[in-house]
């Protein structure tokens, strides 16, 4: 035991003596002229990058990248999403950003990270007169969580002024996951090759075990083999067409990210479980009953099951399952159809948060969009500025007036705005699938 303290003060001061001060950099194409970046790692190790406009408002945006990115974090990888983002730095505030110091599942490590990065600035240029968080995406969970973990001081005053959720895994990880899990399954039953006959036979709610070679290209030439996947529609043979044809009914996942879902239900499933859940399984699909292929009965007699462990279901709640305890205004914005984070998680937030009672702090948006990395950059705009608005001059924002609000905001982005005030998500049931269609 000795031993192990002592290797681990040994990684920890190793880390902390590659910590490296904010340091000038060039800024990446896109943002406003003039506009100062910098960047450096923290005492843990994250990478981090930070943009402060030239007339800055003052104010500070902690932004929370989504993923999880598998692999290693490299110095310059929050570029990506200060260029995704720059309107923020474009409406006057600054911005910063964290890589997290590691790779793979983790929404409280990922979260401490984000709120080191804020101390950071703090400590460096003072308290700004407002500070945010932005999550997008898996980045959502993470703002969420660090809004819980992080929000209040030693003085127990706000830290986080208001917090910002767009296209956001906000249901946490125990509701989020389930449909990938019943794509493993119903995949499997059609396919049978992942794992094949050849391979040694693993749960599936593992992802692939921890001895695994399979590389994304090998997992792509199976989906391929089996569905005709890359293929036109009219190049499939009958079989591939038919197995294709029934794994999206089932699933009702779009078939344009297919592909992204099984790799996710495949290498991200194999870091969470085998690397942050001690090897326990937090999916079950027993009493599942699966719905919408040309043979019912034969897929859910045939369907391979599995039971969760509490034990990971309980591991993966208390890594990234959140309380609706909201503190401060909260702010989220869902594209309908959104092909990656599906709109019903919406509704476990709404749930979760008035339940808590808390709903007064929460204001959902949503648009009718299709995509999930980016939406149309003057929603971005009218929801900062309806922010800020809450904040100092109490002004609740509703749809109705961020509509309007992205509506002058075209003047400076011109892109379309898209908010649809009146959309409801549908529940979230008690199984993810099948789900209803988008907007109904």
């Amino acid at each position: 035991m000795i031993k192990l303290l002592s290797a681990a003060l040994g990684l920890m001061v190793a880390t902390a003596a590659h910590a490296q001060a904010p340091a000038p950099k060039t800024c990446p194409e896109g943002l406003p002229a003039e506009t100062q970046c910098l960047a450096g790692q923290d005492p843990n190790g994250a990478y981090y990058w930070i943009a402060i406009p030239k007339v800055w408002n003052g104010s500070l945006v902690v932004h929370t990248h989504g993923g999880p990115r598998l692999k290693t974090p490299k110095p310059d990888d929050a570029i990506e999403d200060l260029q995704r983002f720059a309107v923020t730095v474009a409406e006057g505030f600054a911005w910063a950003g964290s890589n997290y110091r590691r790779e793979g599942f983790g929404v409280r490590s990922a979260a401490e990270d984000s709120d080191n990065l804020r101390r950071l600035f703090w400590t460096t240029y003072g308290r700004p007169k407002r500070t945010l968080l932005h999550g997008q995406s898996w980045g959502g969970n993470v703002a969420a969580k660090t809004a819980e973990l992080y929000g209040q001081g030693a003085d127990g005053k706000p830290v986080y002024d208001g917090v910002i959720l767009t296209n956001g895994v906000v249901s946490g990880g125990t509701r989020a996951y389930d449909f990938r899990a019943d794509l493993r399954a119903v995949y499997q039953f059609y396919c049978g090759n992942h794992p094949a006959k050849d391979e040694v036979q693993y749960p599936l709610w593992q992802g692939q075990p921890v001895s695994s070679k399979l590389t994304n290209k090998q997992l792509e030439e199976r989906l391929n083999a089996c569905t005709g996947f890359n293929l036109p529609a009219a190049q499939r043979s009958p079989e591939q067409a038919r197995k294709l044809a029934n794994i999206l009914a089932v699933t009702r996942i779009p078939e344009r990210t297919l592909d992204n879902h099984l790799n996710w239900a495949t290498f991200t499933f194999a870091d969470m479980v085998n690397k942050r859940l001690g090897g326990a399984n937090p999916f079950t699909n027993v009493g599942v009953t699966y719905k919408g292929s040309d043979d019912d009965k034969a897929l859910n007699k045939g369907v391979p099951r599995f039971k969760a462990d509490p034990v990971g279901v309980r591991r993966l709640s208390e890594d990234s399952d959140l309380t609706g305890k909201l503190t401060v205004p909260t702010l989220t914005m869902h594209a309908i159809d959104d092909p990656t984070a599906f709109v019903e998680l919406e509704q476990v937030l709404h749930d979760t948060v008035a339940k808590a009672g808390k709903s007064d702090l929460l204001v959902q948006s949503f648009t009718d969009e299709s995509e999930h990395s980016k939406l149309a950059t003057p929603e971005y705009a009218a929801l900062f500025r309806a922010m800020t608005a809450w904040i100092e001059q109490g002004e609740k924002p509703s749809p109705t007036s961020l509509a309007a609000g992205c509506a002058k905001a075209v003047e400076t982005y011109g892109e379309a705005c898209h908010f649809k005030v009146d959309y409801r998500p549908a529940p979230l049931s008690s199984r993810s699938y099948p789900r209803a269609k988008p907007g109904l």
